[in-house]
């Protein structure tokens, strides 16, 4: 009884190989795509955006205000890297780069315990000006 499942087992295996199919090599790439180098460009680096944080230093400028901008850090618990005031400047300043601005006029940065989501936040918020030179 033991012997039947294991020939039924062999003849399967063996009545597979039996078909006659002819051999084709894949090939991995079409040709066109071996011999053209594919080149992609570089990301955008954004614009250097300046931080002011006395207004006395835009007032002989002219400026344009675009908005609020704010940039945060968070610390998840108290296992996690501590919130950073750097951090949260660049972000930011990465912030005032996405509205076309080149500088921003820093209101207030602080850190901010059991915010919610995170056991210290560091926030930063300011106005992202666009300043022309003189």
């Amino acid at each position: 009884m033991r012997v039947l499942p294991l020939c039924l087992l062999a003849l399967t295996l063996t009545g597979c190989s039996l078909l006659k199919r002819p051999y084709k090599p894949v090939t991995p790439f079409p040709p066109s795509a071996q011999t053209e180098p594919t080149r992609t460009k570089p990301a955008a680096r954004p614009a250097p955006v300046k931080l002011y944080t006395d207004p006395a230093d835009l007032v002989s400028l002219p400026f344009r205000d675009l908005g609020e901008v704010y940039g945060d850090d968070c610390q998840s618990s108290s296992q996690d890297s501590p919130a950073n005031m750097a951090t949260a400047r660049k972000r930011m300043q990465l912030r005032a780069s996405g509205m076309k601005a080149n500088a921003v006029l820093v209101h207030q940065c602080e850190i901010v315990n059991a915010a919610q989501g995170c056991f210290r936040k560091a926030i930063c918020q300011g106005s992202a000006l666009k300043v022309s030179k003189p």
